[in-house]
């Protein structure tokens, strides 16, 4: 959307003086004009999309009173420090996952993704409906910033594996990137994690530096081309069953808007949580069916032995969360584990008896 053009500079000024008449600045006028850094390529496949729908709904939202301008990147800040720009005032706000602020608080790390966690419905169903919310603003105040979650990639795939995986014992010492909690899952299981961005990821991969590693899933993944150096595509992704993608906003910022304009940023953020789910998850089957039969990529599920050692590993992670030294932490961990059981009792005769019986072999359609 291109941003409004006002009477600025010196020949202008002295125009207006010589007219008698006063000079109407942006912010006097009502609108003001926001600042959004990103953790992504614009307009990468996934969330660089996403961003950009969320700068365009906040702007059309507010009826045009706020005006916010996206900067991927490395255009004003690194990916990995929107956060603290936006903290400290450098920006308004910012579009990002909880999952790259683990050395802020490990509690953060919750409201993005937990391994053998929440899906995509119950992670916003726990903010909405089981007081995860209130203890998301209490964690980010602590920081000057106001949260949202405002979209969600769904469930991830386990990743791009130059080898194949029989064991749990052919992970330990694999070189393996990935970030949030899924890191020390995967720490416990003795592979050696490297947190980088998704294009560092391919040339890692590429160099041999790297011997796996795990992004998002298929749409995002085949854009950053990493069939072409690893063609072992594992699933499930048990480290992320659900990644959900966050605005943070300078916290003074949006205590300083009129209640109008506070709904209008609320409202654009969680409307997007579903149109950005549900493209992730009707692009990521589109491009997977592709990688397959476009580039001899091999989709193969881990073992089961693999994956319950996984489990294991997860649950001595949300064990250490549990005994943090940091109450409010705790306290964040304890409301997802009630949640989390009591969803996970019923989704046995929901969603998993459906998705159970939608397997079985029977004819449908013709």
């Amino acid at each position: 959307m291109e941003r409004r053009t006002f009477l600025t500079g010196a020949a202008g000024a002295a125009a207006v003086a010589g007219t008698g008449a006063l000079v109407t600045p942006a912010l006097a006028q009502g609108v003001m004009q926001w600042k959004m850094v990103t953790a992504w390529p614009k307009n990468l496949p996934g969330p660089g999309v996403a961003a950009q729908m969320l700068a365009d709904r906040i702007t059309a939202l507010s009826g045009g009173r706020i005006e916010v301008k996206l900067y991927a990147a490395g255009e004003l800040v690194p990916g990995h420090g929107v956060f603290d720009a936006v903290s400290e005032g450098t920006a308004e706000l910012y579009h990002a996952v909880p999952a790259y602020w683990g050395s802020k608080s490990k509690g953060i790390l919750l409201f993005g993704s937990q391994p053998f966690g929440l899906r995509a419905d119950e992670q916003v169903g726990w903010l909405t409906h089981g007081g995860g919310q209130a203890l998301y603003d209490e964690m980010y105040g602590r920081f000057g910033l106001k949260p949202f979650l405002c979209g969600n990639s769904g469930p991830q795939m386990a990743g791009w594996f130059r080898t194949e995986i029989n064991s749990a014992d052919d992970l330990k010492g694999l070189r393996f990137r990935t970030t949030g909690l899924a890191s020390e899952m995967c720490s416990k299981l003795g592979m050696a994690v490297q947190a980088m961005g998704g294009r560092d990821m391919f040339q890692a991969l590429q160099s041999g530096a790297l011997d796996a590693g795990e992004f998002i899933g298929p749409w995002t993944d085949s854009a950053l081309g990493y069939y072409q150096v690893a063609k072992n595509y594992y699933w499930p992704g048990v480290g992320e069953p659900s990644s959900a993608e966050e605005c943070g906003v300078n916290l003074e910022v949006y205590e300083g808007l009129p209640d109008d304009l506070k709904q209008a940023v609320t409202f654009a953020c969680e409307s997007l949580y579903n149109p950005v789910w549900t493209e992730y998850t009707t692009k990521h089957a589109q491009a997977l069916k592709q990688l397959v039969a476009e580039q001899g990529v091999m989709v193969k599920k881990l073992p089961d032995d693999v994956l319950i050692a996984m489990g294991n590993a997860a649950g001595e992670v949300i064990a250490d969360l549990r005994d943090d030294s940091d109450e409010l932490v705790k306290r964040i961990t304890e409301s997802f584990l009630t949640y989390r059981a009591s969803i996970a009792d019923y989704m046995v005769y929901a969603d998993n008896g459906q998705m159970n019986a939608r397997a079985l072999d029977y004819t449908y359609g013709g």
